[in-house]
């Protein structure tokens, strides 16, 4: 046992020791602690019960995802399961893509109170093109993961009161062809593994023989392990629960049979589906294994689901998320990282991946001006070309029209010349004529025998 004296703790403290050197301290008092025997009962025994109490008051939250193609019953089943009839119209097989819908209930159970949802993955595998069926499941539980996670960094906390929607459970439901999986349920298991705790029931189970059905259920399961799909196994390391839960593991998966209908079968009134051949009696366990999911799903392993989706699937999450923010537990020495460290050594990152983003956008700039000073020098070189050209251009045209001009003006000169000699020839003959008209006026009246015919 170590021993670590008080006095030595307070000068480490006093004298403001690394936080390493308090942990070490701490470490140690942990290791160096005492067994003690009590000469009396003082009540903390009563732990358990307090806790129970607090649960009680603040209640429980528990939250299902279904997913499965339309018609495969996943809204009767829930309201078999849960007792009750939660409200929501069908869906329809015309969907455009698969969008997620969530529903919370609040339900009690003698003085216990559950918040349910259920969430349904509506649209799933009604369409042609199947390829991306699954990303929207996918978005939808991380988004739930980074919402507490949010919460969780959060200065001022609120987790106590905090409503948890993170998905604790996935009722996958397979449609029972009693052949084998479709590509579609194999590819979507496998994305989703990591991120939930995956149940596959084999929905309604009374359109295949027992036979047909056996097989299924070992080639449903041979597929899955081939393919490296981790589907949630019930827990055997609780004494308590380890030989039912191991039993079980090898019922899956469950092959189920829902039903809000009662008939009355002897004197009680009981869930069935009623057809001409006879009667699916839902609560009896040599015609389906609905008794099985309800009893795991709810009364034995409801707490372990809870629990591992925080320490399994939310940490892993969580893990991943800080990672890419820069965050990390220990340094290259393989020393504490303090989140101060940490933050100042993101931070400087952050601001030298900022310069440099600066400088490449500043290059990228400087780079752009001279490419667009070059274009607009080209462009002002080719318009002064232009100019050039329409300008001899127009020379050339205005000396074609003063050419033109000139040979008009002489063209006009030369006919006013021809029109002026013409007169004067006119004139000229117009004064012969009237001398000659007096001449002979002249003559007649000198001789009057002249005669004129």
């Amino acid at each position: 046992m170590h021993s670590v004296p008080v006095a030595g703790i307070r000068q480490l403290l006093v004298s403001g020791g690394s936080t390493m050197a308090a942990a070490e301290v701490a470490r140690q008092m942990s290791e160096g602690a005492r067994n003690l025997s009590l000469s009396g009962h003082v009540g903390f025994d009563s732990m358990p019960d307090q806790l129970v109490n607090k649960s009680v008051c603040q209640g429980f939250c528990f939250n299902i995802l279904c997913v499965g193609e339309t018609g495969l019953g996943k809204s009767t089943l829930m309201d078999t399961l849960f007792n009750t009839r939660f409200e929501g119209d069908p869906a329809a097989h015309n969907q455009p893509g698969v969008h997620i819908k969530s529903n919370n209930y609040e339900l009690q159970e003698s003085n216990v109170r559950l918040k349910l949802s259920i969430v349904n993955s509506v649209g799933f595998g009604d369409q042609i093109n199947k390829e991306e069926s699954y990303k929207s499941i996918v978005e939808f539980i991380d988004a739930q993961f980074e919402a507490y996670l949010q919460e969780e960094l959060k200065i001022k906390r609120t987790l106590h009161n905090y409503h948890d929607s993170r998905i604790h459970v996935c009722l996958y439901f397979i449609a029972p062809t009693g052949h084998s999986l479709k590509s579609l349920d194999l590819v979507t298991m496998k994305k989703l593994d990591s991120k939930v705790n995956i149940i596959p029931i084999i929905a309604k189970a009374d359109s295949i023989s027992k036979n047909e059905l056996q097989k299924f259920k070992i080639k449903i399961m041979s597929e899955l392990v081939s393919n490296g799909v981790q589907i949630y196994q019930f827990p055997t390391d609780d004494e308590t629960v380890a030989e039912i839960n191991g039993t079980m593991n090898a019922h899956l998966p469950f092959a189920v049979v829902g039903s809000t209908e009662e008939i009355k079968i002897g004197n009680k009134m009981m869930k069935a589906r009623q057809y001409p051949w006879g009667t699916v009696q839902v609560e009896n366990e040599s015609h389906c294994d609905f008794v099985k999911l309800r009893e795991m799903l709810i009364r034995v392993n409801m707490e372990d689901l809870r629990e591992q989706t925080h320490t399994r699937h939310y940490e892993l999450y969580r893990r991943c998320k800080l990672e890419e923010m820069g965050f990390k537990d220990t340094d290259p020495d393989n020393k504490p990282f303090s989140l101060q460290e940490t933050y100042e050594a993101k931070r400087n990152e952050f601001l030298g991946e900022l310069q440099k983003k600066e400088e490449e956008m500043r290059q990228m700039f400087v780079m752009r001006v001279k490419e667009k000073e070059s274009e607009l020098k080209e462009a002002e070189k080719e318009l002064h070309d232009k100019f050039d050209r329409l300008k001899k251009l127009h020379q050339d045209e205005k000396k074609k029209l003063e050419d033109k001009k000139k040979s008009l003006d002489d063209e006009i000169n030369a006919f006013k010349q021809r029109k002026t000699a013409a007169e004067l020839l006119q004139s000229q003959a117009q004064q012969s004529g009237s001398q000659q008209t007096l001449k002979r006026e002249k003559e007649r009246k000198n001789n009057p025998w002249l005669c004129t015919e």
